[in-house]
C-alpha cells in the first residue's frame, strides 16, 4: 500500500472513498440470499420463450418494463428450430438445480425429439448447419450454396 497515492490509500478507520474499492475495518458482514425457484412452474411455448429470453413466466423480468414482443424469425423452420433448441437449453438449466422434477424431465425428452426432428427437417430443406450434419449427406456439401442469405434475395426477385 506504500505504492498507492495518498487519495487512494484505504482509510482503515472510516469511510475508504471511492476509488479504492476496501471495506472500512469495522464494516459489517452481509449475507445475500436469492430465493429458489419452485418445482414445476409454469412455462411460456417454445416460440415465446425465444422471444421473451426465458422459459419460465416467472423469471421474466423486463428490462425496464420493456418486453420484447417480435422475433424476426417466429413461423420459420430456422425460428421453430431456434425456439426448440433454447427450450432444451432453458430446461437443461432448471433440471441443473431441480433433477427429482419429473414433469420437467419429461418436457426435456419431449422437446429434445421435437427439436431433433426441426433438425433433420432443417437440414433436408436447406442444407448443413454443422460438420456433423455431414453424415446424413452422400458427399460433402459444406461449402455448397445456396447460403442462408441467398434464399432472401431469390424470394425478392
Amino acid at each position: 500500500m506504500e505504492n498507492l497515492k495518498p487519495d487512494m490509500k484505504p482509510d482503515m478507520g472510516g469511510d475508504c472513498g471511492y476509488k479504492c474499492g476496501m471495506l472500512p475495518m469495522c464494516a459489517p458482514l452481509a449475507t445475500s440470499w436469492v430465493p429458489p425457484q419452485g418445482m414445476n412452474p409454469p412455462m411460456y411455448a417454445p416460440e415465446e420463450a425465444l422471444t421473451r429470453g426465458t422459459l419460465f413466466p416467472g423469471l421474466d423480468l423486463p428490462f425496464m418494463n420493456m418486453v420484447n414482443k417480435s422475433n424476426p424469425y417466429a413461423g420459420t423452420p430456422l425460428g421453430e428450430l431456434m425456439a426448440l433448441t433454447f427450450m432444451v437449453k432453458e430446461l437443461q438449466l432448471y433440471l441443473d438445480t431441480h433433477p427429482n422434477d419429473k414433469e420437467a424431465f419429461k418436457a426435456m425428452k419431449d422437446t429434445l425429439a421435437l427439436k431433433n426432428e426441426a433438425w433433420k427437417r432443417y437440414v433436408k430443406m436447406y442444407g448443413p448447419l454443422t460438420v456433423e450434419d455431414l453424415e446424413m449427406s452422400d458427399k460433402y456439401d459444406w461449402l455448397q450454396g445456396p447460403w442462408p442469405w441467398e434464399y432472401c434475395e431469390r424470394s425478392a426477385k
